[in-house]
């Protein structure tokens, strides 16, 4: 459903025939992919549940390998030779980073944490320095965004006043975390600051104070911005942002950017428009994109990214952490709040969220109460193992979701119950359990949701996604089963 999604939103935003664009999207082929590679390898620190491709078009790439006998060719690539990357043991962050990002980066990484590489950042990185475009394909909670965000302070000179890395974000909530990181590595000694000029970061969302940041951009502008796609392209239409010395362009979560045709009409104006590929370096980034190979192919074809625009995809067998139980419980519809709590009190989670189904417009012109809403008020009345319950959706005034965030956060022991705007971007690592207390409607929605947690690096504990179900959804969860390649256990009341 999602691939559909990417390319019927795709053809209904283009201003051509549908006939057209066809001829612009062919099948995959040995003849359309003649000009590609792509490999197959163990990452540096073998897990036998961890592996890496890398497609990649034109010339050799330096990238690493453990060995060449490791590699082998995918049906409908073209095999070229892949050079030594003398770096490929590095087994540190600082020792991939040397001579590429500035030392009190590095050193303000390793202070909050940040000293071994994820299979991402081991893959991605080099691959990053060496300045090609690259769509960073991995796992929720791997590690993408120290990846394009150091890749970010290794080009950028902090001396010119102009905005020189932009990163495209598709919810205010994953803005906040990507800025809030942004603004961590930029922080520098006393003594740097009283020598020269620091890296200023923007927060450029919806829902935010846009006359302020006005008056900042016309002011002095930052050399960071982390902005929604609605957001940005208000001040690009406007002329108040100006993207000539722009040296980086990140779309993060691009795959979600194909849910709407006025987004992908957007995105488009921005990567071909507002900016020059020529000029840029390009990277998208998303744990899932749906058609993986014929969107590497698209990019090149709609001039997005440059012809030899790199695929690093870590973990294609097994899209899911392996470090998540799935399992799942089959109920009526009336009793289902009753079979949360029942599983509530089992598990005695300390950390948790609960996803529930958006409210359809109908049931909003009907004047229904939202089930979120319900199952809060009934959570907070039955439930006593928690007394820190809060509310995250759609809905919400941005200023109250800002604030259940930042509580949820500070409190360590919460309860979340959220609709789908918090399946991507919200970073809560201490979270154990995910309860889908409605199923997903696609299993890429059903991938983020488990996506929020298992995201503590390096970190064996056992995460959980339990999933709340009527008989004749079974058939619906065990599709996602085959799609993403896990095993749902049925859990007997």
């Amino acid at each position: 459903m999602a691939a559909q999604a990417y390319t019927e939103t795709l053809m209904a935003s283009l201003p051509v025939p549908a006939t057209h664009l066809l001829s612009l999207f062919p099948t995959i082929s040995p003849e359309t992919t003649r000009h590609g590679a792509r490999f197959l390898f163990q990452s540096h620190k073998p897990n036998p549940r961890t592996s890496c491709s890398i497609s990649f078009a034109n010339r050799a790439l330096p990238c690493p390998i453990s060995k060449p006998g490791l590699s082998r060719a995918i049906p409908n690539y073209s095999s070229v030779p892949i050079e030594a990357n003398p770096k490929r043991d590095a087994a540190t962050i600082r020792e991939i980073c040397e001579g590429h990002v500035p030392e009190h980066v590095i050193r303000r990484a390793e202070e909050v944490g940040y000293v071994r590489p994820t299979d991402v950042q081991l893959q991605a990185l080099p691959v990053l320095f060496s300045g090609r475009d690259s769509i960073l394909h991995a796992q929720t909670g791997s590690g993408k965004t120290l990846a394009y965000l150091l890749l970010i302070f290794s080009v950028i000179n902090t001396q010119r006043s102009a905005v020189q890395a932009v990163i495209v974000v598709p919810t205010r909530e994953l803005g906040m975390q990507v800025t809030r990181v942004a603004r961590m590595l930029a922080g520098r000694p006393m003594e740097l600051e009283l020598e020269q000029k620091g890296c200023t970061v923007m927060a450029l969302l919806d829902g935010g104070m846009l006359r302020r940041h006005k008056s900042w951009l016309k002011a002095e502008p930052p050399t960071i911005v982390v902005a929604t796609i609605r957001s940005l392209c208000q001040m690009l239409e406007k002329q108040i942002l100006k993207l000539e010395s722009m040296r980086v362009l990140i779309i993060d979560e691009v795959d979600s950017m194909f849910n709407s045709s006025k987004e992908v009409s957007s995105l488009r104006k921005l990567l071909t428009s507002y900016s020059s590929l020529n000029n840029r370096q390009t990277i998208f980034a998303s744990a899932s994109i749906p058609q993986h190979r014929r969107f590497l192919h698209d990019c090149i074809q709609q001039k997005w990214t440059k012809s030899d625009v790199v695929h690093v995809h870590v973990n294609p067998i097994q899209p899911m952490p392996s470090c998540l139980h799935h399992r799942f419980v089959i109920c009526g519809k009336s009793r289902r709040h009753k079979t949360l709590l029942s599983i509530l009190h089992s598990d005695a989670p300390e950390s948790s969220i609960i996803f529930v189904g958006e409210q359809s417009e109908k049931s909003k012109k009907a004047g229904n109460v939202p089930s979120t809403t319900l199952l809060v008020d009934f959570l907070k009345v039955s439930y006593v193992g928690c007394s820190d319950i809060h509310l995250l959706e759609e809905d919400t005034n941005f200023n109250l979701r800002a604030a259940s965030l930042s509580e949820v956060r500070q409190g360590g022991n919460y309860l979340l119950v959220a609709t789908n705007i918090a399946a991507r971007g919200v970073d809560l690592p201490e979270t154990t359990h995910i309860y889908n207390f409605d199923l997903p409607g696609t299993a890429v929605d059903y991938l983020h949701r488990a996506g929020r947690t298992g995201r503590k690096p390096f970190s064996d504990n056992k995460c959980t996604v339990t999933n709340i179900i009527m008989s004749e959804e079974r058939f619906v969860l065990q599709r996602y089963e085959n799609e993403l390649m896990f095993t749902c256990e049925e859990l007997i009341l």
